[in-house]
């Protein structure tokens, strides 16, 4: 329930096509629905721009199911994130519209066309090992019309590879970077362009890697200025920070 939903029914109501008391009716639900288990917060999209996002870790599919379907009934667009593939074949059962991603383990809604209307951001990966995360953050930035470029398996021992995509992150207006192991590349890539940096530590690794404690120790060390960090495999929130930085400079021409 955004800005053009409302403005559209407040001129429905002004015309005289809908009552003030079906009007009311429609906006009854508007801070919150309250489902038991959950309180879904339809009050977002006017705040954030974006309706909310259903988290499933620890949610049984039948809870899934039911917040997604709240969301659905009055939202175009819906996003769950980190869906397993039980929950998935149970939404979609319910809604068949729904589509899922396994490598990300996101679910998607979409009811209408999407075409990209905010700044570029560029997806960067150390490895092949984290793309899961970055698929997450990708689907993420595309559902909030950011066009999106995909640059992986670039990380620091084999940093040649990363050079002839140079230009490439020129287009950009902000670079997530993604890494486990030693976590290195957010800072490599932060010295060599002037865009702001989001870095997401993974918890690929062996065992020092403390399932990605210690590459979120070494981005939050970054010695390359304009580097900030998200919690370890958090390609959502990296996603939609990312869009919050492009969002925040107005349209693209």
């Amino acid at each position: 329930m955004g800005q053009e939903y409302l403005r559209a029914l407040l001129e429905k109501v002004r015309k005289g096509q809908t009552t003030v008391s079906e009007a009311l009716s429609e906006l009854k639900h508007l801070p919150y629905q309250d489902l038991g288990f959950a309180k879904i917060d339809h009050h977002r999209t006017l705040r954030r721009g974006f309706p909310e996002v259903v988290y499933c870790r620890g949610k049984t599919p039948a809870q899934a199911a039911a917040a997604i379907q709240e969301l659905a009934a009055r939202h175009p667009r819906v996003l769950a994130t980190r869906v397993k593939p039980k929950t998935a074949r149970f939404v979609q059962e319910q809604i068949p519209g729904a589509r899922y991603y396994p490598e990300a383990r996101i679910l998607v809604i979409c009811q209408n066309a999407l075409s990209p209307r905010w700044g570029k951001i560029g997806v960067i990966t150390a490895g092949t090992a984290d793309l899961p995360v970055a698929e997450e953050a990708v689907l993420t930035a595309e559902l909030l019309e950011n066009e999106v470029e995909r640059i992986y398996d670039v990380g620091v021992s084999g940093i040649h590879r990363l050079f002839p995509h140079l230009d490439d992150l020129s287009g950009t207006k902000v670079l997530i970077v993604i890494a486990g192991m030693d976590g290195v590349l957010p800072s490599v890539v932060a010295g060599l362009v002037d865009k702001p940096v989001i870095a997401v530590p993974t918890s690929t690794g062996y065992g020092a890697n403390f399932k990605g404690l210690a590459p979120l120790l070494t981005m939050l060390n970054s010695c390359a200025p304009g580097v900030g960090v998200v919690n370890i495999d958090n390609g959502f929130g990296a996603a939609v920070l990312a869009h919050l930085i492009t969002r925040s400079g107005g349209k693209d021409a």
